[in-house]
């Protein structure tokens, strides 16, 4: 939904709603004006009023207005329509005011027919009240109502069929979602909406994404834990077995040995990855220089980078050696530790792991780089996830577990980290943590 102009579903439904009436008002007033145009059409072109106009005007020229007048009113009452005789003189060529109030007045302007007569005299004509030629207002009304009621009708079961098809869509998806079927998604033309249907069809698909990751990931989880739990177990139960056979001997004894540790160490690595899920930020924290702690780490590692035949050189700058950071000592030493044992782990004998402690805009930052084969861009998003390797050898060192117990430290630190290919070839993970103090 990035980049994409979203057009709120409130908008959608008032300028629905809103459209609905214009079209009603502006549609009513055109049928209005055409009815009333016929209507006025319809005087003008009745025969006899020319006739009876020229009687009028005959009368009214021998001087006698009021006869005129009477003539006009008796011929009218025939008709069944007002008729008036204008001197275009007295009035300069206007209408009467009376004339003029009625064609400009109210909702239903029943505008008079205007018959130039000549001799400088105008016939006007309307119908009377309940006459043949009169329109009823009520008439209009019922069609400016029925306009209305049907344009309303149809915004309404606009609004209704957009908001309701694709919620009983989504709903059907998520009920088949529910009996198993996981593959099914909402359809990529509710997705793409813009407007609050559409981000929560997008919604809805990025978190059955999500879960259904997550379902897949456990079920390895359990497939790598029981692998992973029955090789020590086995090799364990033939020692003791032997040993059970033949007595007491040093070698099975520390076979046996050298396996307990190694469950103990798989459990102690489990255990501290759902204590520090669990934990969240909730931590308790402290100030500390993370250059003493990486110093601490790469004392504690030197025996085992001896035996790999790996280097570690650190280079720390001026500015991050007296630089603290809130968090447990303790969490962090394990995270550092199980990135270093990772870099170590995979940098062949003779080669160096680089790590580089800096500070830029309110970040320590912690890179460590291996000379080792590196990792696939496409899976360097997958190195965070528990029990997952890169080259999915159930042979290799370790359990995958290191790197997910990092991430989820740092994270519980409101730190960053990250993989990339690094400059010496192999791998580079660089861990970021916000400065508490920053010290010369």
């Amino acid at each position: 939904m990035r980049g994409r102009v979203i057009f709120p579903l409130f908008w959608r439904i008032f300028l629905s709603i809103w459209l609905a009436m214009a079209v009603t008002v502006v549609a009513s007033n055109l049928a209005t004006r055409m009815l009333l145009d016929q209507e006025r059409q319809a005087i003008e072109r009745q025969a006899g009023l020319r006739g009876l106009a020229e009687q009028a005007i005959a009368i009214r020229e021998a001087g006698d207005r009021g006869e005129a007048w009477r003539f006009l009113k008796a011929e009218g009452e025939r008709l069944e329509l007002h008729l008036v005789l204008i001197d275009q003189d007295e009035h300069d060529g206007k209408l009467p005011s009376f004339i003029r109030d009625r064609m400009e007045s109210g909702w239903y302007p029943q505008k008079p027919a205007v018959l130039e007569v000549g001799q400088g005299y105008r016939l006007v004509a309307w119908p009377r009240v309940q006459g043949p030629g009169w329109l009823n207002p009520r008439f209009f009304r019922a069609i400016e109502f029925g306009l209305a009621f049907v344009m309303i009708s149809l915004a309404c079961w606009w609004i209704a069929r957009m908001v309701s098809r694709p919620l009983r869509h989504m709903e059907t998806t998520a009920r088949a979602i529910a009996r198993g079927d996981n593959k099914l998604r909402v359809s990529e033309d509710i997705a793409r909406r813009r407007d609050e249907v559409g981000q929560l069809a997008a919604a809805f698909n990025a978190m059955t994404e999500q879960l259904c990751s997550l379902l897949e990931r456990q079920k390895h989880l359990l497939r790598d834990i029981s692998h992973d739990l029955r090789t020590p177990l086995a090799r364990q139960r033939v020692a003791i077995e032997l040993a059970s056979d033949s007595g007491p001997d040093e070698e099975l004894l520390a076979s046996i040995l050298r396996q307990n540790e190694r469950l103990e160490t798989m459990t102690g690595q489990i255990l501290t990855l759902y204590r520090v899920t669990e934990a969240g930020g909730d931590i308790e924290r402290q100030p500390l220089r993370p250059v003493q702690v990486v110093n601490q780490v790469l004392r504690d590692a030197a025996d085992y980078a001896e035996q790999q035949g790996v280097d570690c050189q650190l280079v720390v700058s001026p500015e991050s050696s007296g630089t603290s950071v809130l968090g447990d000592e303790g969490l962090l030493r394990r995270a550092i530790d199980n990135i270093l044992q990772n870099a170590l782990d995979h940098t062949p004998p003779g080669k160096v792991v680089h790590l580089d402690v800096s500070v830029a805009d309110g970040w320590l930052a912690l890179a460590f780089d291996d000379e080792g084969p590196g990792v696939p861009r496409e899976l360097l998003g997958h190195l965070f996830e528990p029990f997952y390797r890169a080259d999915k050898s159930r042979g290799g060192k370790g359990w995958g577990l290191g790197l997910a117990i990092a991430r989820d430290i740092v994270s519980a630190h409101d730190g960053q980290i990250e993989a990339e290919a690094g400059q010496w070839g192999g791998l580079r993970v660089t861990l970021r943590l916000p400065v508490f103090f920053a010290g010369g």
